[in-house]
């Protein structure tokens, strides 16, 4: 356990580095992880404010994690609550006030909350100490709440959160609000540029970018692990990618509505002419001013490329379109980018993009079957798909199937 000063030492330190972080998912993790490192907590969960409900965004369980397979992560779904006294969360968001309860199965009549117990019977847990305080920004409102669970001591016993930790704690929920509401407002700035996209092309919804950048984080994360790449650069790279995974086809916007919202199938100069999103996409993102532009881009320009080099837009002047010198051929078109020449990020995010596509009901088309999406899979790795990033999706696919679970389509 950590002591009071080396608390605050770590709390100046977080102060720091989630200025660093600009993805919401990941500020997300980050903030509870630090919490129920600096507070000893065995698991926790962060809901966030939405209107007049809780949404239920993130969750870590040290000891459910214990017992999975290594590599594996915890599925959870998303749901919301009311604002209102008939949940601890939903109190402590409705109160403004911090619940420090050292027993969830025996707290007083007196209470004004009772707790829940339905998850520890679903998954074989046993919640005891809980500690709940609303996420309050620097203009004194509610973004949100942060549930610990469960302090342990140095014996790996279950205790109760310590009184004297209420104070730091309400620091750190200080530092967590500000730094959600900064989190929200990229995600929200980059949802806006999604939904200029959707009203171009109505697959380009929120739900799908969402996925396909879950799935696309996950992929990378895993692979990055497997190449033992240090944690810390795991994580940089997985803040700016995210983001720019969203943001994938963002070029469509500059494509005509004749040819983006045509029923039927393009002539060969139709799909000459959308092929070039990717180029705009990436012209989006020239002048880089930060590691998030520079992945946009590379996301952007190669998400269609293909590991056999079938695909589009190949070695391109990105100012231009034009062939790089030496890449044309016989038809003196750009050559498609092959194998290791399609950069990391761009053949993982073929992969989620596909997936998804397949996964979902669009007007043209049903939804496929899960079986026929991941043989579809299987037999494009090595021609559409990198084959070891094929092999790590299915290695992680008990998480990739949850994800769509927390970002349904709306319709």
């Amino acid at each position: 356990m950590l002591t009071k000063k080396q608390k605050m030492e770590r709390l100046v330190e977080l102060g720091i580095e989630i200025n660093q972080i600009s993805d919401l998912d990941f500020m997300l993790e980050k903030l509870l992880s630090e919490a129920r490192h600096l507070f000893s907590a065995d698991a926790g969960s962060i809901y966030i404010k939405t209107e007049d409900k809780l949404k239920f965004s993130y969750s870590q369980n040290h000891t459910l994690q214990k017992r999975l397979e290594p590599g594996k992560k915890l599925r959870y779904t998303t749901f919301s609550i009311p604002i209102d006294n008939n949940s601890i969360a939903g109190y402590v968001a409705n109160n403004g006030v911090i619940l420090n309860i050292s027993d969830a199965y025996k707290i007083p009549k007196s209470y004004p909350v009772s707790f829940n117990s339905s998850f520890d019977k679903m998954v074989g847990y046993h919640t005891k100490s809980m500690l709940t305080l609303p996420l309050i920004n620097s203009r004194k409102q509610i973004v949100g709440v942060l549930q610990l669970i469960n302090a342990m001591n140095d014996k790996g016993e279950v205790v109760k959160f310590a009184k004297t930790d209420e104070a730091l704690v309400q620091h750190f929920a200080l530092y967590a609000a500000n730094a959600l509401e900064r989190t929200q407002m990229t995600r929200t700035t980059i949802m806006r540029m999604i939904s200029m996209a959707e009203l171009r092309d109505p697959k380009e919804t929120g739900p799908h970018v969402n996925r396909v950048a879950s799935y696309s984080v996950e992929i990378f994360e895993a692979y990055a692990k497997k190449k033992k790449m240090p944690c810390k650069d795991i994580d940089a790279k997985r803040d700016a990618f995210r983001m720019a995974a969203m943001l994938h086809d963002v070029g469509k916007v500059a494509i005509s509505d004749t040819i983006l919202k045509k029923p039927g199938r393009f002539t060969d100069k139709e799909y000459e002419i959308m092929k070039t999103h990717t180029i705009q996409g990436a012209q989006l993102f020239n002048d880089a001013q930060s590691k998030f532009d520079e992945i946009s881009a590379l996301v952007a320009l190669n998400h269609h490329e293909k590991w056999d080099g079938t695909g589009y837009p190949g070695h391109v002047d990105v100012n231009t379109g034009k062939p790089l010198p030496g890449y044309e051929d016989k038809n003196s078109k750009p050559r498609g980018k092959r194998e290791d020449e399609i950069p990391l990020e761009g053949r993982i995010v073929a992969i989620a993009d596909v997936y998804d596509a397949l996964c979902s009901r669009r007007v043209y088309k049903e939804a496929w079957t899960e079986e026929h999406v991941l043989e579809t899979l299987k037999k494009d790795a090595g021609s559409h798909f990198d084959p070891e990033l094929v092999d790590i999706f299915f290695d992680i696919y008990d998480v990739i199937s949850s994800i769509g679970k927390l970002y349904p389509d709306n319709d």
